[in-house]
């Protein structure tokens, strides 16, 4: 999926920790390598107390491949970012508020990624529910570094507003699952594509354990809700219903959107039809253009 978008024009991104090891994320760069000779980086997200894994060995291997860019979410940037500028490797890091975008540009981040409560990481922790619309035009106001906007993202729309805001660009996750290339079972494209499953059929879980994540409203998101509801939730209450192997087994074997916990942002309702990662990029950047040149013809001379 990775080489698609990059393929097509974007700048596609590994999920690291989908790898079992290291040497695992390791085969798997080498392998993009051999499906585009374009830029593509990779996905870093660091909850320990969560998904236990060997982060120091994977970092080193993003450094070692000499990828372009690092996508880090929810942990600190500061003990990596020197390994991996090192090698040369550009460093974002994704920031559901402002306060860890500052925290981030201090860490010496090449790039912010603000992203706000429409999206999957819906803000991290109770009282970080705030949308991109704000946390955009902040971040783009106080950071000195390069910002892309994130937060269900999927029309060219979106991408002009956020070049308009003083953005580069936008990342987009959800979108990307409903296009022809996505390894995924066609009966979740067809699912998030039906005019009733829009912004309205997604909730939040997981914010008791400050990892507050965007996810499909379905039997198992809502069971989730029910038990931390119940106050002082550990992890390992909710962790059958929110264990990775029964997503994969969803994405990749059952396609029954029901029976799994699985992370999408509001940008399903604006998910009409599964192009080609070509197709829909092709789109934005022509809608982008129509709706720039149109805010311009708004603009009228001083005399």
């Amino acid at each position: 999926m990775a080489a698609a978008v990059s393929n097509a024009g974007g700048l596609g991104i590994l999920t690291g920790l989908t790898q079992p090891t290291p040497d695992a994320l390791r085969a798997e760069i080498r392998r993009c390598r051999t499906m585009t000779d374009k830029p593509f980086g990779v996905n870093l997200t660091i909850l320990p107390a969560l998904i236990p894994a060997d982060y120091d060995a994977y970092a080193r291997v993003l450094a070692e491949e000499k990828v372009t860019l690092v996508e880090l979410a929810a942990g600190s940037p500061k003990k990596y970012t020197p390994m991996w500028k090192a090698a040369g490797v550009k460093v974002l890091h994704k920031s559901a508020t402002i306060r860890h975008a500052l925290k981030a540009q201090e860490a010496g981040v090449d790039i912010i990624e603000i992203v706000g409560y429409e999206g999957s990481i819906a803000g991290g922790q109770p009282g970080d529910e705030v949308g991109a619309w704000v946390l955009l035009a902040k971040a783009t106001s106080m950071l000195k570094v390069p910002v892309v906007a994130a937060g269900a993202s999927g029309t060219g729309r979106q991408l002009a507003a956020a070049l308009a805001m003083g953005a580069q660009g936008v990342t987009m996750a959800t979108r990307f699952l409903c296009t022809v290339e996505a390894p995924i079972d066609q009966k979740i494209k067809e699912c998030m594509m039906r005019p009733e499953v829009d912004e309205r059929q997604t909730t939040i879980v997981l914010g008791t354990l400050s990892n507050a994540t965007r996810v499909f409203k379905n039997g198992v998101s809502q069971e989730i809700r029910q038990i931390e509801s119940k106050g002082d939730v550990d992890f390992s209450e909710v962790m059958p219903l929110a264990s990775g192997s029964r997503t994969k087994k969803m994405w990749q074997e059952t396609g029954d959107t029901q029976d799994a916990m699985w992370s999408c942002s509001q940008s399903l309702g604006l998910i009409s039809d599964i192009p080609t990662c070509k197709e829909l990029l092709r789109r934005m950047v022509s809608e982008a253009e129509e709706r720039l040149n149109r805010g311009a013809q708004c603009i009228v001379a001083k005399l």
